[in-house]
């Protein structure tokens, strides 16, 4: 086929030569007959100067943090490859790299006007590289994207700066209360709490007939933050909130009825220890100790995300009694909703990274990678995994698109303070609301109003 075209373009340039030869006008006649014999005989020169110049190739760099030895891995190696081989003109160079050093590496790169071109990230890296000016606006392309309805929109929402998008959901890590099923019923309960009070009730029973405790927490490390938010969210409490300047602050000091319902929020974590419901190890619990010991079965609920689906081969028959309902609340039912955003960088060929980008977000690729935790309303798996995960999408809250690395930080030393030193709730709420202020402040973003 392309042989073809090449002759038939050459046949064009000949003829198109022999018209000017033939309506050279004042020029010399032997002259023209000469020129026209050299464009014949050159048109294969003729042909590449009129036929219209092949599509920039282009080499995408897309940073991801998968695990290439788990079948999601391979799976997410095994699209891109498809992509790559589908597209003669894209290729994509994909890196590996994990989380623990994914962020700094990024800053970096940005910093040395050297970013790739799409990553994974954290959402809590989203209003710092939006800071930074990195993120490319990719609002003109979703707004004509034919499956922008498909993904749900408070997940939009969540990507959005100024009613810019400046991210694109990769996948979706919706927290849910998961549990052992026997647990509970060998404390004798037939279902999950469905409130604050309800599980504080439940604990010591549960730790009397069972020996084990019934709840289980992340009191320390990254989890603990995106816990805490999720439980100030259940008595509806904000972290910062976006002012009438564009910018944010938390207003728990300006406000008794606010700063009373964040002190209760900690007066919450201090009950659970208080009343046993959690064990007293749980204090300092990273998410991996969280997990683990719910797998292993012990304790019996967990407020957590589909991943654990994967950890079902550590415990197949601890695991196999694992059921799925709402978190228990206190006002509001509201759950931690983890957008894991792709981050779309300024660069000189956004269309070719937008083509990418679909790609990962198609139903295909997803329904294949994040069948129980897309960002899709079309992608839902029929497993309990999947559909009872994502019918709790339309209550999950986000952290505010601010700069967060202070915040968490400072989420992480008031938890700290309410179970290690015993602070009261009060003085633990009050600490925070004036840490969230000083670290908006220190990264321009705190409103004045």
């Amino acid at each position: 086929m392309k042989a073809n075209k090449s002759i038939a373009i050459m046949m064009v340039s000949m003829v198109f030569a022999l018209l000017v030869s033939a309506c050279g006008g004042n020029e010399d006649n032997g002259s023209n007959g000469n020129n026209g014999a050299d464009a014949a005989n050159t048109g294969g020169n003729e042909s590449a100067a009129t036929e219209k110049p092949a599509a920039e190739k282009v080499n995408l760099k897309f940073w991801a943090a998968l695990d290439p030895s788990t079948d999601e891995g391979k799976a997410i190696q095994s699209k891109v490859k498809e992509f790559d081989d589908s597209h003669e003109n894209i290729t994509v160079d994909l890196q590996v790299i994990t989380y623990d050093i994914l962020h700094d590496k990024l800053v970096a790169s940005i910093n040395a006007g050297d970013a790739p071109d799409i990553s994974w990230g954290l959402a809590e890296w989203f209003g710092e590289f939006n800071n930074f000016g990195a993120l490319a606006d990719l609002t003109p392309y979703v707004d004509q994207w034919a499956d922008k309805g498909k993904v749900y929109d408070n997940v939009w929402d969540a990507l959005k700066v100024n009613g810019k998008v400046m991210a694109l959901p990769n996948y979706l890590g919706i927290r849910a209360l998961l549990y052992h099923e026997q647990l509970l019923k060998d404390a004798g309960y037939d279902a999950p709490p469905k409130t604050w009070d309800e599980l504080m009730a439940m604990g010591p029973v549960v730790k009397e007939k069972t020996g084990k405790e019934a709840y289980g927490i992340a009191g320390a490390g990254v989890r603990s933050p995106q816990e805490l938010i999720m439980y100030l969210a259940q008595n509806d409490v904000q972290l910062a909130k976006k002012m009438d300047d564009g910018k944010f602050k938390n207003t728990w000091l300006d406000n008794a009825d606010e700063l009373a319902k964040a002190a209760e929020v900690f007066k919450f974590y201090q009950d659970l220890q208080a009343s046993k419901t959690i064990t007293a190890d749980a204090k300092t619990w990273g998410w991996e100790e969280e997990d683990q010991n719910f797998v292993l079965g012990q304790y019996a609920m967990v407020v957590n995300g589909p991943w654990i689906e994967g950890r079902s081969t550590e415990n197949p028959e601890g695991m196999k009694d694992v059921k799925v309902a709402a978190p228990p609340y206190k006002n509001t039912p509201a759950t931690f909703m983890e957008i894991a955003p792709l981050y779309v960088y300024n660069s000189d060929h956004l269309d070719a990274t937008w083509e990418f980008a679909q790609f990962l977000m198609s139903a295909d690729y997803q329904a294949t990678v994040n069948p129980s935790k897309a960002p899709r309303s079309d992608v839902v798996s029929e497993t309990g995994w999947g559909k009872d995960f994502m019918a709790l999408a339309d209550q999950g809250i986000v952290f505010p698109t601010v700069s967060l690395g202070g915040i968490t930080k400072a989420m992480e030393d008031a938890l700290a303070r309410a179970m290690l030193k015993n602070d009261s709730p009060e003085t633990v709420a009050q600490w925070l609301a004036e840490a969230i202020n000083k670290s908006l402040e220190s990264t321009n973003e705190l409103s004045g109003k």
